[in-house]
This record gives C-alpha cells, structure tokens and sequence, in this order.
C-alpha cells in the first residue's frame, strides 16, 4: 500500500499470480497434474494469451511491460514442487537454493517492476527475499515439524547434537535447536545488512516500502530471539506499538544515502541475478494498464477463495 500508483498495481498483479499458484500446488497435493497446469499457465502469459482469469491477465500484462524473463517466475514455481515433495536441505547453500526460488526470484522480479536493472542492484534485492525467507524459516521451526517439514539445515542440526528423526517425531525447544535458529537469523541479519545498501537505488517513491518491508521482517527475527530463541513452543509475532516504532525509524532512514555493496549476491541465487540482467530491457511502446477495478477484483477473489477454505 505504501508503493506509488504503478509499482503498486504491478505489484499485485505478481502477488495474485503468486499466491494463486502457490494455493493450486497446495490444493493439488503437489501432484504433477497440479504443476503442469500451471506451467502452462506461464506459457500462456508469455505468449500474450493468458488464461481466463484476472491474474493470469494481470500477470501476463507485467511480464510483457516490464521485460521479466521467465526464468525468474520459472524459480518460483520449481521452489514450489520443492515444498510439495518435501524437500530437505543438507547445508546453508542448499537451503540458500531453496530460498532462492521461493524469495529471491520474487525480490529481483520487484525490482524489475520499480525500473531497477543493474546487477548489483538486483543482488540486494534477492539478499532482502533470502534474508526474509529464512527469518520465516527461523520463525516457524515448530510449525513446520507439526506438518512433517524441517527446512533447518541438517548438517547444522547434526553437529549441533540434534537426532532429526527423534525430534520430528516429537519437537522441542532446547539448546541445541536454540542455537541452530541463532545462526540461521545471524547469517539473516548479514543479508538483511547487505540488502539495505540497495534501497537508496530504487525510485523514490519506492523506498519508503522497501525500507519498511525490509525492517518490520528483520524484527521478527529479533522477536524470536526475545522469546530465547524458542521457535517450537510459540510463533514470534511483532507487536503493533513495536511495528509502529520500527517503520517511524525505517521510513526516516529511507531517505538517507548509502553505499551501495556491490558484490553478488550468494552463489546458489546468482542465476537469478543473471537472468535479469541478460533479458531485453523493457518496450516503452508497451504500457501496463494498472487499474483500480482489477486490482479490486483479484482481492475480491482472493477473499472468496480464503473464505471456502475456512467454510
């Protein structure tokens, strides 16, 4: 809400796309079936002829204005069938792999939308989806054990004592665990810091958001840490009042200078990078017709689909 008029629409017609995507491998069970319709789907909005529904239009008219090359939404969706076939992931690059997909492809598609394209640039846009994929991880250890999954890097939780398979069998907070999800929201915090050197690149209009987006997630990683890193037994969650304080101090850091760090992103997400920055650059004849009565629609849509969920 806090982006300007274009950007703004543009970004949620990726959202809408995303989400719808992401609910239909969920629905699916993650059945090939599921993933097929939805690579044709993409093959529909790159080609200019999008199914018939409001996002897959929405989608396929960002695609075509802002230049985003396939690879990217291509990531999401193979990070997708990731989650659905329960993937774990042996060590930190592994798991950068992972988030890469799932995050990354979605902070480098973002900047596209802003008009942002050079690659270092684009390498602390992916850091800032890294860096927010892996506070969700920290956040939500417990949860996702409840639902058989553990994104925890197991080499990490092997030297660090833990029997993965006695733990999934029935999780808990201890030391151990404490300090694996200790590490994980440092080595976050490094790319939460690298990727903020990015913001002063984008538009304007667009920094206030970012910085935002950027610090309220930083925060949950600081509110596991104040609950002792017990990720099992409860959901960190950021207080309004705390919210309120953290986006005062990032939207007055928004408009201050920073020197951008220029090396690249981690080496499991650099195709990404790569990917944006080899595409053709955007056709300013091709205009993206953002409108209220869409954008209204979509979330209409969206609301429904919540709604039978919960009936």
């Amino acid at each position: 809400m806090v982006l300007p008029g274009e950007p703004r629409a543009a970004a949620t017609a990726l959202y809408a796309f995303c989400r719808l995507a992401d609910d239909l491998v969920d629905e699916g069970g993650g059945c090939p079936e599921a993933l097929a319709v939805l690579h044709e789907r993409l093959d529909l909005a790159y080609a200019g002829h999008p199914a018939d529904h409001p996002a897959d239009r929405a989608f396929a008219g960002v695609v075509a204005r802002y230049a985003i090359p396939r690879a990217l939404p291509e990531a999401l969706l193979e990070g997708f069938a990731w989650d659905a076939a329960g993937r774990r992931y042996e060590d930190l690059d592994a798991l950068i792999g992972y988030a890469a997909r799932v995050a990354g492809s979605v902070g480098v598609m973002m900047s596209l939308l802003m008009g942002v394209r050079d690659g270092p640039t684009l390498s602390r846009a992916c850091d800032l989806g890294l860096a927010m994929q892996l506070t969700n991880i920290a956040r939500d250890v417990g949860e996702d054990a409840r639902l058989g999954r553990v994104y925890l890097p197991l080499s990490w939780l092997v030297q660090g004592g833990v029997d993965v398979g006695a733990w999934m069998r029935q999780p808990r907070h201890d030391p151990a665990l404490a300090a694996v999800v200790g590490r994980l929201l440092e080595f976050a915090d490094a790319l939460y810091q690298r990727a903020q050197t990015g913001i002063p690149r984008l538009p304007a209009g667009c920094r206030p958001g970012m910085f935002a987006a950027r610090s309220l997630y930083a925060e949950i990683g600081r509110e596991v840490e104040r609950q002792g890193l017990d990720s099992v037994g409860r959901r960190a969650v950021v207080s309004g009042s705390r919210k309120l304080r953290v986006l005062g101090r990032a939207l007055l850091r928004s408009g201050l200078p920073a020197r951008l760090e220029t090396g690249p992103t981690e080496g499991p997400a650099r195709f990404l990078v790569d990917a944006a920055c080899e595409a053709p650059s955007p056709d300013p004849r091709v205009e993206f017709q953002g409108r209220v009565g869409w954008v209204l629609d979509l979330f209409e849509r969206l609301e429904r689909a919540d709604q039978g969920k919960l009936a």
